[in-house]
């Protein structure tokens, strides 16, 4: 147990209020700021080409699409419109990725996005990338944001730079309303085990939501020759996910962990993403409310996340916790593993020992 007392409790609660508050606020500002950005660059893209379609809407003060990956870099995800002529398929073939397939007796005509159809009937993530970042790149030339707002060309993504101090990955999307993979069909593991954590609400909901398919490059396919293999989609729980942390102190945790890497992790390969796999890992070992109910259990979760992470980062390998085929470690050296996993146990080392650590976290 992690420092057993309510003044560790009370420290902990001091520590969300001066550190991760403030952390919290400033992107928030920093959210608003780049959001207005994207908003100007994606409406030029749309008066050029009316298929892409900015869905990027505030509401209640969160930017639908829009994901924190760190203080200064994000990511706004741009739904696209008519998948349905298209079967989905999730052979395994790539992990972590599906491609969408013309339905049979359907016609290429009959689609919205008829150009990016490859001859074998699939609609091709990488010319979609390809056409929106042609696309972009005219846009920064035109928009009122011109002089603060480049586009990045080391990628064949679309990455802009605004204020030369944030990064914006604007990706392409479908939803998959209603679906759910072939690769997470294992998810719940059991009906039994889990009847707590996820409840069968739970489970139904986020099945019901579905899931997201992103044009994005995947590091599974740097090694593919075919280039058929650039045609496929990267599946992505976000909402899921965020619907799996939502009560206790779940999300509470998510923040305070953010923090405590920002503030003593130097560069890693430990990313907000994670970290919320290993929470969500974390729930399946304490799927009790009671055990997220408070910051007392809240320094036990703590604890057992951090010390998760120091096994994955020795193992050199961290499982996705709807796909476990994908190693979200994958492509990380692994000097930058073993430094973080140094860094990772000092973290956890003072956290146990010393009631007072938060003062110096």
């Amino acid at each position: 147990m992690l420092c057993p007392s309510n003044k560790f409790a009370l420290t902990l609660n001091q520590y969300f209020v001066e550190k991760v508050i403030p952390r919290k606020n400033s992107i928030y500002k920093a959210v608003r700021e780049v959001s207005k950005v994207v908003t100007e660059v994606l409406q030029e893209v749309e008066a050029q080409e009316p298929r892409f379609i900015s869905s990027l809407n505030e509401t209640n003060g969160r930017f639908e699409g829009l994901t924190v990956k760190s203080e200064t870099e994000f990511e706004v995800v741009l739904y696209l419109n008519q998948m349905g002529v298209f079967n989905f398929v999730d052979d395994g073939t790539i992990p972590g990725c599906a491609v969408l397939k013309l339905s049979d007796g359907r016609k290429r005509s009959m689609s919205l996005w008829v150009e990016f159809i490859t001859a074998s009937g699939y609609l091709s993530a990488r010319k979609i990338r390809s056409r929106f970042q042609a696309l972009v790149a005219q846009s920064c030339e035109k928009c009122p944001c011109r002089s603060y707002v480049q586009l990045l060309t080391d990628t064949s993504e679309v990455r802009l730079r605004i204020h030369d101090k944030f990064i914006v990955h604007i990706v392409p999307a479908f939803r998959c309303a209603g679906l759910w993979p072939r690769s997470a069909s294992h998810w719940p593991y059991s009906s039994t085990q889990f009847s707590i954590w996820p409840s069968p609400n739970q489970v139904n909901n986020v099945k019901n939501e579905g899931f997201n398919i992103l044009s994005k490059e995947s590091i599974y396919m740097k090694d593919k020759q075919a280039s058929s293999e650039g045609d496929a989609w990267i599946m992505s729980f976000t909402e899921a996910e965020d619907h799996l942390l939502q009560n206790g102190t779940r999300r509470k945790c998510l923040s305070i962990l953010k923090t405590l890497c920002d503030r003593n992790f130097d560069a890693t390969p430990v990313t907000n993403y994670v970290l919320k796999s290993l929470i969500l890992y974390e729930c399946e070992k304490h799927p009790n409310e009671h055990e997220w109910s408070d910051e007392q259990t809240l320094g036990d979760r703590l604890n057992g996340i951090l010390l998760q992470l120091i096994s994955c980062l020795q193992c050199r390998k961290c499982p996705h916790y709807f796909l476990p085929s994908v190693d979200l470690f994958k492509g990380k050296s692994v000097q930058s593993l073993d430094c973080a996993a140094k860094q990772c146990w000092q973290l956890t080392r003072e956290m146990l020992i010393n009631r007072q650590c938060f003062d110096k976290l």
